[in-house]
């Protein structure tokens, strides 16, 4: 197929700006915007440069003097359990945990113009992103700033993304929170905690011995080569899967305008022409590319990756929990016990008002996907991601009565063992 001009100069102009705005970090990375610390002495640079959109760079930074800090990944998909994994993560008073951080990334070039939105590939921002991951475990926060809009004021911000989410930005001495018992942290956090400053943030970073950042918006794990062979960053990857008709379900309750249409069909049994089979196919070949490198052991892989499946922990999260944190190398501390006794007996009242709330009982909706998907959906998605639910350990249902039937588990007995 033939692209026109206009085409043609949309990409350019799409990779050009990508390039621009992580490019801004090298021309910006003098210590005169640096802000003193405590003793006197300048903080590490708070822009690391960009090295291109496969390449990373590396000047000195923390890891240089904590060889031993440990830094984790959560490698997911939307709407796979994600959330839930990384609140097992940012309730241990040893790791310092970021939501999403490279949100801000992507969202520099969503909010550009409908046409460049389109025109920009999802791998364009690769580069992008595995460098902002790398300042980040560098703990250098400041990084954030060549993205945040609006633009940091004297390195605080008022807008970092779901901030509440992660404990360690709402905590002294970030903010001071008056805690009460009727809204969930991460309200509280929002409700009181205005400014970021990120200067300060990067400090409390330091502090931790493990820094754990949950993300998304990697779409295969082979993406994450560079950042796993990087000996410095001590990377641990671990890779949260989900059956894809649980994922599908999910979205279709949460995101509801973007699938409209599989809602429509979910409801009436009339698949509209709308129907765009690719929001869950693309997820699924992901899925499927990023497992088998994983299961193919790679050398750049060797003692780093572990995979888990969603329903799974879900059904027992302190057995699966005590296998996650025995790969990281830390004990379960009490405070994860805690929080796992009073996140995962919930009701769905408990958490009706909180669209993405990690309260639930969890045991119940590992696979209560299969009470509301149509049969008919489930078929579809059985067709376009058997290779997938195959790999994973997925049982295909083939009547109405077998999906509904949530008493017998599509989950097989399959042990993914961590590669180490």
């Amino acid at each position: 197929m033939e692209c026109s001009w206009k085409t043609i100069l949309l990409l350019v102009c799409a990779s050009l700006g990508i390039q621009y705005t992580a490019f801004r970090s090298l021309s910006a990375s003098d210590t005169s915007h640096c802000p003193r610390t405590e003793t006197g002495k300048h903080c590490h640079s708070q822009r690391r440069g960009f090295s291109g959109c496969f390449g990373l760079s590396h000047p000195p930074g923390n890891h240089d003097q904590a060889p031993d800090r440990k830094h984790i990944l959560i490698f997911a998909t939307t709407r796979s359990g994600s959330s839930f994994l990384g609140q097992l993560f940012n309730q241990h008073p040893a790791i310092f945990y970021l939501f999403e951080p490279l949100y801000h990334v992507q969202q520099v070039f969503v909010n550009s113009s409908t046409r460049m939105r389109n025109v920009v590939d999802r791998r364009a921002l690769l580069g992008a992103h595995r460098d902002l991951l790398s300042n980040l475990y560098d703990c250098n926060l400041n990084f954030l700033e060549n993205y945040i809009k609006p633009a940091p004021r004297d390195h605080a911000t008022t807008v970092f993304f779901r901030r509440g989410a992660s404990n360690a930005l709402c905590e002294p001495p970030l903010c001071h929170l008056n805690q009460n018992l009727k809204d969930p942290f991460e309200h509280l956090c929002a409700k009181q905690c205005k400014v970021l400053n990120l200067t300060l943030a990067s400090q409390v970073c330091q502090t931790r011995s493990h820094m754990a950042i949950k993300t998304v918006r990697i779409p295969e794990i082979k993406d994450l080569r560079l950042l796993s062979e990087d000996p410095r960053l001590n990377l641990k990857i671990i890779h949260l899967v989900r059956d894809p008709r649980g994922i599908l379900a999910s979205r279709m309750g949460t995101f509801t305008d973007n699938f409209r249409a599989w809602k429509i069909w979910n409801a009436t049994g009339r698949k509209p022409r709308s129907v765009d089979l690719s929001q869950i196919a693309t997820t699924c070949n992901d899925l499927f590319n990023s497992v088998g490198t994983g299961l193919s052991k790679p050398p750049w892989l060797r003692g780093k990756y572990m995979l888990v499946r969603y329903e799974e922990l879900a059904r027992e999260p302190f057995k699966k929990i005590t296998e996650i944190y025995h790969f990281i190398g830390l004990d379960v501390d009490n405070q994860v016990k805690k929080w796992i006794l009073q996140n995962t007996r919930g009701t769905s009242g408990t958490a009706r008002n909180y669209k993405y709330t990690t309260t639930r009982n969890s045991t119940a909706t590992a696979e209560s996907w299969r009470l509301n998907l149509s049969f008919q959906i489930a078929q579809t998605v059985q067709h376009l991601c058997n290779g997938t639910l195959t790999q994973l350990g997925y049982q295909s249902v083939h009547s109405l009565k077998e999906l509904r039937n949530v008493s017998n588990s599509l989950v097989e007995s399959k042990t993914f063992a961590p590669f180490l």
